[in-house]
């Protein structure tokens, strides 16, 4: 688990958007979470699968902007959007399997080679008759 330093943290209360009457309007309990990726000290692994995941969220100066207003209230959408930076920090984490390498047997090869024939004479089959 990759430990995110509070001074690499920044959070913003905006106005929420969606269904909720007049209280959108006058309270922001939307919690934009960025986070200074560059500050975490990430693995240069980890930081490439870290941008495929993020993708546009993460910014070109390596800021990672995270918006939570799935709930109503800012505590909840704060703990919301350091929820879903712990899931995203772990799934970059994660290493790909390793590929192992596999190569056709001798007796797959033969069988291809004469599949192949056998297309190629049923193709060669096709022209036109000629009269000699």
């Amino acid at each position: 688990m990759i430990d995110v330093p509070e001074d690499a943290l920044e959070e913003r209360f905006l106005a929420a958007t969606g269904p909720g009457g007049q209280n959108v309007n006058k309270v922001a309990t939307a919690c934009q979470l960025r986070v200074d990726v560059f500050r975490l000290g990430l693995h240069p692994e980890t930081y490439r699968r870290l941008k495929l995941l993020a993708g546009s969220r993460l910014t070109t100066s390596g800021t990672l902007v995270l918006t939570a207003r799935r709930y109503r209230t800012q505590e909840a959408n704060r703990a919301d959007a350091r929820e879903r930076l712990a899931e995203l920090l772990a799934k970059a984490e994660e290493r790909d399997a390793r590929r192992v390498k596999t190569k056709p047997t001798r007796a797959a090869k033969a069988k291809r080679l004469d599949e192949k024939k056998g297309r190629g004479a049923v193709k060669a089959g096709r022209g036109k008759i000629r009269d000699y």
